[in-house]
């Protein structure tokens, strides 16, 4: 029985750490307070760490929010709703990618920061596959809208001669004006 109740807690662990990744720059990320959080360790610990080796921190695994990107997430998060007017983050925060947040558990090395690091990645995969296949639904879904859009044409092509079809023929004209050479003249 422990293993199912185990399992379980994955599941909510990686919902949870799931629902910390957001999207900044094109880019998901996780923001430097939630992943301290999450590996048990003050934010400041963690920004130094980074500090300490930045070599382990290229710009495609961390960079720091701008103002306008940090006012934006603070406006997102409901624990933020009620600041005061006026009142405004210290510091500008940082975005870890998935690989920045591996590496963030490999500077810290604290035991929970390992454990946890685990679930942050297997979160960041599980949002992964789902976008993957929202992909492939968009194209799928417009691949019938193409083919639907091609029938809708073949079927008005096709109304359009079974109308010319049903018509009854125009009645044959006669040439206005007079002929000459036709049986029937006098001469």
């Amino acid at each position: 029985m422990p293993v199912g109740r185990i399992d379980k807690e994955k599941v909510l662990i990686i919902k949870d750490v799931g629902s910390l990744i957001i999207t900044i720059r094109n880019q998901k990320v996780i923001i430097d307070r939630d992943l301290a959080e999450i590996y048990g360790v003050e934010t400041r610990r963690l920004n130094e760490q980074v500090k300490r080796n930045p070599d382990r921190f290229p710009e495609d695994f961390m960079f720091q929010l701008t103002k306008e990107e940090a006012d934006v997430w603070v406006r997102s998060r409901s624990q933020f709703a009620i600041l005061k007017r006026g009142k405004t983050i210290k510091y500008l925060p940082y975005a870890f990618t998935e690989y920045g947040a591996i590496m963030a558990a490999n500077v810290l090395k604290s035991p929970q920061a390992v454990r946890m690091s685990v679930f942050v990645v297997r979160a960041f995969v599980k949002l992964r596959e789902m976008l993957a296949a929202h992909k492939d639904l968009a194209h799928k879904l417009a691949e019938l809208e193409r083919k639907l859009q091609n029938h809708d044409e073949s079927i008005q092509s096709l109304v359009i001669a079974i109308r010319q079809l049903m018509r009854p023929p125009a009645p044959k004209r006669r040439p206005i004006g007079f002929r000459v050479g036709e049986s029937g003249d006098k001469s």
